[in-house]
């Protein structure tokens, strides 16, 4: 009753209460309106926005006097007084000095400045954006402090904060206009494959580590934020027009292209409309390493023989020389024998391309800021990405479309993401069709053991060969007729295999999975802001896989599930403004597990006569759901074969393997049935298999990964000197990651009978398994980052991010975590954006520090490496153009992120923006 009866009052206070109407007009020092400023009344959070032409209007139901604080990105604050109802203002900001004034709406869903964020936050602005010495803007991210880029592709970087990077990064979120750009079959971004024109990028924003309070499952490592230009704001016809060269040792020098152009127009206060087209053109990095990983020095003369970046060689099947030939045992021996493989270079395609596509209709019915949009997006491209196996990526179409209603109390949007796979193939199982179409297994295998044991036994010759010459003279003869890269007969081959969208006679991958979200978000801080700002909201997502079996165990239809979660966050400022409380909490629920809640608590305490210091602290509770891969994925990915651990899955997936001639003996049968159950049930440890002493293992189903998560940070501006730090520690349980088992086929895996004789005769599968730890994994790390203005007007940056993990390899030796990060991270900046009139430079400088990379493709150190980029600029204003000439990696030091992938060379280029 007493709630009732509060609510009737605040209902009636509301409408008796008088209102003061303030105007103005914010400028910058040149007296060039500022669009986009913010207006608040200081201790409230009662405010405004200024529209394209600086005007603003401000009602409030506050009686003058009192203070308004006007913020806008690359301005310093400015306060005024108000003192009596319609008061005209004109508000002068001058540009600011420091990234700490600019306004970050990520870490809290609302516009604060960056100084006061409650978390760490990074941004990539519209002056970033310009000077960046990278290819592109995106590339130009991995200079932020504790922010990382894995380069797969030249189409395809793979961004990440705070350890456990893959290329399939599922632990990292990206949002492009509220929308997640990851693609739902594969439950990761394509970096800015399909993403957004660097024309109509309005800022980035980065948040490392979790963040899974605010923005439900896949918050889990960091999220990207992509906020795109309004129309209204951000009117007329723009484009850039970039090209150069890449050079790389494996691939040479070759010509690089890259074109946008957007167009913008606001027909009246009522309705405006954009669009943007950008194009991409270049040769990818080439990854031509033949080494055996797992036999260093090995070359092809060794029968085994399994180099990095050839494919086909993988498949090897275990010859007992003597048990065929007849003869004693110790007569022959025997040995596990390879099929010749073909090198990435004659199977993948290096033509990488991206073709984005996009267009908006911004609608304000009643001409204020309630506004409705639909935005369409579509994104092509060619790439190369490295997961199981090293996949080219050909005409992979990514779409989404959203339709939003909004103003600046709320939203509420709904949107379709669709992925179509296109002509996209696995570059292993290419060589494994190619080598099948022109001879099959079970005519190549008896082929070589018959010209080993001829040899050996010098039949036909009277020359008994040594070992070696005889492994020479089997593959030869079995080789006979092998289709050669270049031929027709090879095109054909290769054609027919990767048009087949079935993995045991082709390598296309089919997948057109879609998803579809909804989100709201309801601000109630026009009616509670003299108590505390408020926001709740929720979400709604289905999956839809439809891989037609070649990804998912979808081979009967397509597999739904859905998921949906709610939150509520609650900021307060006490003691004079200067101690910002922020508390929110989310349940979320995946209807194939039980809710969880991720609670987060901080506090940011401004210091300091001149309010320039910040002191913040923060705790929060974050999950990972498991992916779609991790529940319903069924692939045989050549090392292994993968099965989802959905309870409805392991029973889906079933596949026949050949028995060897010993195993024959025993089962009286060329061939072997397993159910995807028997991984998780009916197998034996790899590690146990390898130190010897076989043990047998049943691997828990997968569930929900959890983190807790600490971090303190500091932040302050002394004059022109700007410093930012940060440190944190991260709790993981149930932390999710992949295990290899080995599924003996004949007998029960601990039995000591014939499952032993089964490991014995090479009659095992290897299978890779989706479950969780039960090690304590915890990470932690720290950043710090200094920025400053020296000898007048150049700006220096250096930064510096440290990371570590704490994890008990020796005791969960199994155990994979891939968390793939240097220790050490330096990066430096140095520039100018007014050397002299309109010419400006900068220089961008990394060094990583080697580190151990751990994945599904291959393991392995990756060296330390350097990367110098530069660029310079010269504008035009009379032809609004903007001149750059820039490279990165100019120094030409190739460096790997990852273990299988190219040497990542140099990119030389010239460009050309018009009305940036």
């Amino acid at each position: 009753m007493r709630t009732l009866l509060f609510l009737c009052f605040l209902l009636i206070g509301i409408g008796s209460f008088a209102q003061t109407t303030i105007q103005g007009t914010v400028n910058d020092n040149n007296g060039v309106p500022v669009p986009g400023a913010n207006i608040i009344i200081i201790g409230t959070t009662t405010g405004t926005v200024a529209d394209f032409d600086g005007n603003f209007v401000l009602g409030t139901t506050q009686t003058p006097p009192f203070v308004i604080r006007i913020t806008s990105i690359g301005y310093s604050e400015a306060t005024a007084q108000v003192t009596s109802n319609n008061q005209t203002l004109t508000i002068v900001l001058q540009e600011s000095s420091t990234i700490l004034d600019e306004i970050v709406v990520s870490a809290s869903r609302t516009p604060e400045r960056l100084f006061e964020s409650p978390v760490t936050v990074e941004r990539f602005g519209l002056k970033e954006i310009k000077n960046t010495a990278a290819e592109s803007f995106y590339g130009g991210l991995q200079n932020l402090k504790g922010v990382d880029i894995n380069t797969n592709s030249l189409t395809f970087q793979s961004i990440n904060t705070r350890g456990f990077a893959t290329f399939a990064n599922t632990r990292f979120l990206q949002l492009v206009d509220g929308m997640d750009n990851s693609a739902p079959g594969l439950n990761f971004v394509l970096g800015n494959l399909v993403g957004m024109s660097e024309l109509e990028v309005q800022s980035v924003e980065i948040l490392p580590g979790a963040s899974s309070a605010l923005y439900g499952a896949g918050a889990f490592n960091g999220i990207l934020f992509m906020r795109s230009k309004s129309p209204f704001d951000y009117q007329g016809i723009s484009a850039y027009f970039k090209t150069g060269i890449t050079s790389q040792e494996a691939a040479g020098d070759n010509n690089y292209y890259d074109f946008g152009i957007r167009a913008a127009h606001a027909f009246s206060d009522k309705l405006a409309v954009k669009a943007n087209f950008s194009f991409l053109k270049g040769e990818d990095w080439h990854a031509n390493r033949t080494d055996d990983l797992s036999n260093p020095g090995a070359t092809r003369a060794d029968p085994a023989y399994n180099g990095l970046n050839v494919y086909g060689d993988d498949f090897t099947v275990f010859l007992p020389f003597d048990q065929l030939a007849g003869l004693p045992s110790g007569t022959l021996g025997s040995a596990r024998v390879s099929r010749t493989g073909y090198d990435e270079i004659d199977l993948a395609n290096y033509g990488a391309e991206s073709v984005k596509t996009d267009f908006s209709v911004h609608y304000r019915p009643f001409a204020d800021d309630f506004e409705i949009i639909y935005n369409g997006r579509v994104g092509r491209g060619n790439t190369i990405y490295q997961g199981a196996s090293r996949y080219a990526i050909k005409n992979f179409i990514l779409q989404q479309h959203k339709l939003e209603f909004r103003n600046k109390n709320f939203f509420l949007r709904g949107y379709i993401t669709s992925e179509n796979s296109g002509d996209s193939y696995d570059t292993r199982f290419t060589a494994l069709g190619i080598n099948n179409r022109w001879k099959s297994n079970e005519q190549w295998f008896p082929e070589y053991a018959g010209a080993y044991i001829g040899a050996r036994l010098g039949i036909g010759t009277g020359v008994l060969a040594d070992d070696a010459t005889a492994h020479a003279i089997a593959r030869q003869v079995a080789d006979t007729g092998r289709f050669l890269p270049g031929t027709p007969e090879f095109q054909n081959a290769f054609n027919q295999v990767t048009a087949d969208g079935d993995l045991l006679t082709g390598s296309k991958f089919i997948d057109n999975t879609k998803l579809r979200h909804m989100d709201a978000n309801y601000n109630f801080t026009h009616l509670t802001g003299d108590f505390a700002d408020i926001q709740i909201g929720g979400s709604f997502r289905e999956y839809e896989l439809n891989s037609n079996g070649t990804i998912f165990t979808d081979i009967d239809g397509p597999i739904s599930y859905n998921e949906y979660g709610a939150y509520m966050q609650l900021q307060k400022k006490f003691l004079e403004e200067r101690l910002k409380f922020t508390g929110s909490v989310r349940y979320d629920k995946n209807e194939f597990f039980d809710g969880f809640f991720s609670p987060r608590a901080s506090f940011a305490y401004t210091a300091g006569e001149k309010r320039n210091q910040n002191f913040r602290i923060s705790a929060q509770q974050g999950f990972r759901n498991p992916t779609t891969q991790d529940l319903f994925i069924g692939l045989d990915a050549g090392l292994a074969v993968l099965v989802g651990s959905a309870p409805n899955n392991l029973d889906r997936d079933i596949r026949s393997f050949p028995v060897s001639a010993a195993g024959q003996t025993i089962t009286m049968s060329p061939t072997a049935t397993v159910v995807g159950r028997a991984a998780y049930e009916n197998a034996f440890s790899l590690a146990s298999v390898n130190a010897g002493a076989p043990t047998a293992v049943n691997t828990p189903l997968v569930k929900p990964e959890e983190i807790t998560a600490y971090e303190a940070g500091y932040r302050a501006q002394f004059g022109k000197v700007t410093i930012d730090l940060s440190g944190y520690y991260n709790q993981y349980k149930n932390f999710i990651s992949n295990t290899t088992v080995l599924v003996p086929l004949y007998g029960t895996a601990g039995d000591n009978a014939l499952s032993l004789l089964a490991l014995q005769n090479g009659d095992v599968v290897p299978y890779q398994n989706y479950t969780n730890s039960l090690a304590d994994i915890n990470s932690y790390g720290a950043t710090i980052g200094v920025d400053m203005k020296v000898l007048g007007n150049f700006d220096l940056g250096v930064n510096y991010t440290y990371s570590e993990i704490d994890f008990d390899q020796a005791a969960f030796p199994d155990f994979r975590t891939n968390f793939n990060t240097p220790n050490h991270k330096v990066k430096a900046s140095f520039g100018n954006t007014e050397l002299f009139e309109n010419f400006g430079f900068n220089v961008n400088y990394r060094w990583s520090d080697t580190y151990f990379w751990q994945a599904t493709f291959a393991d392995g150190q990756l060296p330390s490496f350097t990367v110098l980029d530069a660029q310079i600029n010269y504008a035009v204003p009379d032809i609004k153009s903007v001149f750059k000439i820039g490279g990165s990696n100019i120094l030409g030091q190739e460096y790997f992120s990852a273990v299988g992938t190219g040497g990542v060379g140099s990119i030389f280029y010239v460009s050309w923006t018009v009305n940036p």
